[in-house]
């Protein structure tokens, strides 16, 4: 029989793919990765990884799931004061970072989406429908949509920003000064009484 040098699955396969390509994304961007070298990185069959994802658009969507752990992140944002929300949000978003100088693997779905459509739409939607809308439907707020895309559009420029572009005043500055300074704006996304639009003057 023909060795391949290549495992069969195990009860850990999936994690160990997905964690492969995690590191694939940040390290070479959603363009750069490849099934193939994803499977190689995983030390499995390339058909093995098309078994489990089908496809690159699924495997990115794993990812990103795996990363942000919806279901998890919503429980753990809720257990606290409603006031202080946008902060614990922050928070949880920078511990997924990780440090400025060894960043974690969301900097990499991040920057895959700022480059590739396809990630972009995966992330999109990924906000849409498993996160910020449903954190912010779950406090009975009016204009979940909005108010998530709103909030998505914070959290990502700042990422950009501090992790990717690598402004000096935001690489310096300390999750506690970042937060002083961000967490009220997200926090009037999230909970914030929506404006009121005002007749037009006469």
């Amino acid at each position: 029989m023909r060795k391949t040098g290549r495992r069969p699955g195990t009860s850990t396969t999936r994690q160990e793919i997905v964690a492969a390509a995690a590191a694939s994304f940040s390290s070479h961007g959603y363009d750069g990765t490849s099934m193939r070298q994803v499977a190689a990185d995983a030390g499995v069959d390339p058909a093995l990884v098309r078994r489990f994802f089908g496809g690159m658009e699924q495997l990115f969507s794993a990812v990103v799931a795996e990363v942000f752990q919806p279901d998890r992140a919503i429980v753990t944002l809720l257990d606290g004061p409603r006031g202080t929300l946008g902060r614990r949000l922050l928070g949880y978003v920078l511990s997924l970072l990780g440090d400025v100088d060894a960043p974690g693997p969301l900097l990499g779905i991040i920057r895959s989406a700022a480059t590739n459509e396809h990630a972009a739409a995966q992330v999109r939607e990924f906000l849409a429908a498993d996160f910020l809308v449903k954190l912010i439907r779950t406090l009975g707020m009016d204009h979940p949509e909005l108010r998530a895309t709103l909030t998505a559009s914070q959290l990502v420029g700042l990422v950009i920003t501090r992790y990717a572009v690598r402004a000096e005043p935001f690489v310096a500055a300390g999750p506690d000064q970042l937060a002083d300074w961000v967490a009220p704006t997200l926090q009037r996304y999230l909970t914030g009484r929506a404006p009121s639009r005002q007749p037009p003057s006469r």
